[in-house]
C-alpha cells in the first residue's frame, strides 16, 4: 500500500462520480469498503486519523459469539456471531487462533448451568464449531490453570472461542480493499457534504491533514461508519439530529504471562458489576478485562479511570493465587463501544444490545452504528444491501464470505511474522540480506528493524504511534518498553519516508507523552 500513489489516483478521478464513499476506517468502515469494492462498485474510504485508531484496536482481542449474550437470551445474535467467527478464522488464519477458555465453577448449580449453556453454544456454532465444551474435574482444572485459587472449586467448564489481533486485521482489510481496486486513505477528515438543490447528499468534502489540502468528491452514496463519532457525522448532515450512540468505555490491563502461566484463558462469568471478566494469553502476555462505564464524551484517546483499573485488579485477585498489583501492569488501554441505543431510554450500557442498526436519512446518508468486531463482515453486507434496496446501487451479490484476507508462507523460518501476511517473506528476505536488520529493538519485545522497514514501505504509517500502537502492538504489550523503542523507530521511519531530524525529535516527544498515559 502506498499512500502517495493512492492520492495520485484520487486526483486523476476528481471529476468522476464514485459509487460509494465510506467515512470511517475502523472495522466497520473497512468492512463496508471491502464489501463494496468486491461487488464491483467504485469505492473510496476516508479515515480522520489512522486505520483502527479508535475502538477497533482496543478490543478484548476475541472473535466470539458472546457467551454473555446467550445468558441474556439473544440467541439470534449469538448464532450470527458464531457463524461470522467461523468465517473470520477460516479467511484470516494468519491473524486468528482457536483459544481454549476455562470457566472455574464453585457451586454444583454453576456446574450444571454452564455445562448446559455451553453445550447450546456448541450447537449454535454448527459446522463452524471450534471444539466441543466439556467439564473438567477440580484436579484437572488446577493442572490447566496452575495459578487459579482452588478453595471451594468444583471444577471447570472448557469451551473454545476465537482470538485475533484487531488492528492487524484492520490492516488486512485495508490491503484487501486496495488489492481489489478501492482507495482507502488515513489522515483524511470529512468536514462537510456536497448536496443538490433538494438537499440530497451527492458527495463529501474532505481535508488531507498531512498535505493540508481539500477535495470535493462526488458519490452515489455516502456511508457513515465512524463508530462512536457517528453522531458528529449525523449533525454534519442535519444539525438537529438526535443522538443514536450510547458510548460505553471498556478498559483492559496487560500483565506478565507469569500471572496465568497457561495456554488456556480464564472467563469469569459473573462479576460485581454484572459483566464477564477475561484473562487471556496474547502475544506472550496476559490481557485482563473488561469494564463497562457509560461516558458522555467521545475521544480518540479515552483514559482509563482509576476505579476501572481497581475493579479489574480486585476481580483478578479473587481468582489468581498471585494477585496483580498496580506496579505489575505493563499497559492499560481503554476503548469506547459505539452502542446503538434508544435515545429516549438508553438504559445501563451492559444491557444495551450489541446489535447493529442501519439507518438512511432523508438526505440520503446511510449510517451503520453499533455491532462488534466479530460481526463486521455481516454488518458490511447488510449495509451495502440496504443501499441496493434504496435504489442507489444496482444489485450485485456479496462475495466476502469466501474472500481470503491474506495468508503467510508456511515455509517461514519465524512463524511469529505470519501476522504480516505476504509481507512476512519480505521481512525474512531483508534479514537474510542484512543480519543487523534482524536484531530486536528492545530486549523484552520481539520486534526487529526489518519489521519496521517493511511496515514503512507497505503499510502507510505516518507517525511513530501508527507503528508502535497498531502496525506492531508494542504500546499495548508494554508501554514502557515501547517508549524505549520510539527513538529507533523514528530514525528508521525518517530514513524510509524522507523526514529530517526535527521530525524525529517531535515524533519521539509526542509518542512519549501518549505512551505515558498507558502506564
Amino acid at each position: 500500500m502506498n499512500r502517495n500513489d493512492l492520492i495520485q489516483t484520487l486526483r486523476k478521478n476528481l471529476n468522476n462520480q464514485w459509487d460509494v464513499i465510506v467515512i470511517g476506517g475502523g472495522a466497520t468502515g473497512l468492512g463496508v469498503a471491502l464489501d463494496s469494492v468486491t461487488r464491483g462498485y467504485k469505492t473510496l474510504l476516508f479515515e480522520q486519523s489512522d486505520f483502527a485508531k479508535g475502538t477497533s484496536s482496543r478490543s478484548t482481542k476475541l472473535v466470539h459469539g458472546g457467551v454473555r449474550y446467550l445468558a441474556q437470551g439473544d440467541i439470534l445474535l449469538v448464532k450470527e456471531a458464531l457463524h461470522e467467527r467461523g468465517l473470520i478464522l477460516r479467511n484470516a488464519p494468519h491473524l486468528t487462533a482457536n483459544q481454549e477458555f476455562v470457566i472455574p465453577v464453585y457451586t454444583i448449580w454453576d456446574v450444571i448451568l454452564y455445562t448446559v449453556g455451553l453445550k447450546f453454544y456448541d450447537l449454535l456454532a454448527g459446522r463452524l464449531s471450534l471444539g466441543r465444551s466439556y467439564f473438567l474435574s477440580r484436579g484437572k482444572t488446577a493442572e490447566r490453570l496452575p495459578h487459579l485459587k482452588t478453595k471451594g472449586l468444583k471444577g471447570g467448564i472448557v469451551y473454545h472461542d476465537g482470538q485475533f489481533d484487531d488492528s492487524r486485521m484492520a490492516m488486512a482489510l485495508a490491503e484487501a480493499c486496495i488489492a481489489q481496486g478501492g482507495i482507502v486513505l488515513n489522515y483524511f477528515r470529512a468536514y462537510g457534504f456536497l448536496k443538490d438543490g433538494n438537499g440530497r447528499i451527492t458527495g463529501v468534502k474532505v481535508h488531507d491533514l498531512i498535505a493540508d489540502s481539500d477535495y470535493d468528491l462526488k458519490s452515489r452514496i455516502v456511508i457513515n461508519a465512524t463508530g462512536v463519532f457517528a453522531d458528529e457525522i449525523h449533525r454534519m448532515d442535519d444539525p438537529g439530529s438526535r443522538p443514536t450512540i450510547r458510548p460505553s468505555q471498556g478498559v483492559h490491563i496487560v500483565i506478565d504471562r507469569s500471572f496465568l502461566d497457561s495456554g488456556s484463558a480464564i472467563m469469569i462469568p459473573k462479576t460485581e458489576d454484572g459483566r464477564v471478566l477475561f484473562a487471556i494469553p496474547w502475544y506472550g502476555e496476559v490481557v485482563v478485562g473488561t469494564t463497562d462505564t457509560p461516558v458522555d464524551e467521545v475521544s480518540l484517546e479515552p483514559r482509563a479511570l482509576d476505579e476501572e483499573i481497581d475493579f479489574i485488579l480486585r476481580t483478578a485477585a479473587k481468582y489468581l493465587t498471585r494477585p496483580p498489583e498496580r506496579e505489575d501492569v505493563l499497559s492499560i488501554f481503554a476503548g469506547l463501544r459505539p452502542l446503538a441505543a434508544n435515545p429516549d431510554n438508553p438504559g445501563a450500557t451492559k444491557e444495551v444490545s450489541r446489535r447493529h442498526k442501519i439507518t438512511l436519512s432523508r438526505s440520503g446518508l446511510l449510517s451503520i452504528i453499533g455491532g462488534k468486531w466479530t460481526s463486521y463482515r455481516r454488518m458490511a453486507e447488510e449495509t451495502i444491501d440496504r443501499a441496493i434496496r434504496a435504489g442507489v446501487l444496482e444489485k450485485k451479490g456479496c462475495v466476502t464470505s469466501e474472500l481470503k484476507l491474506g495468508s503467510a508462507d508456511p515455509g517461514l523460518k519465524d512463524m511469529r511474522l505470519r501476522i504480516y501476511g505476504s509481507g512476512a517473506a519480505e521481512i525474512e528476505k531483508l534479514i537474510s540480506g542484512d543480519h543487523g536488520l534482524g536484531e530486536q529493538l528492545v530486549p523484552n519485545l520481539p520486534y526487529t528493524r526489518a519489521e519496521i522497514v517493511c511496515i514503512c514501505r507497505n503499510e502507510m504509517p505516518l507517525t511513530v504511534e501508527d507503528v508502535l500502537s497498531r502496525r506492531t502492538r508494542a504500546l499495548f504489550l508494554n508501554a514502557g518498553s515501547s517508549i524505549a523503542m520510539a527513538p529507533i523507530v523514528a530514525k528508521i521511519m525518517a530514513k524510509e519516508l524522507g523526514y529530517g531530524n526535527g521530525w524525529e525529535e517531535q515524533q519521539v516527544r509526542d509518542y512519549t507523552l501518549l505512551a505515558e498515559k498507558y502506564l
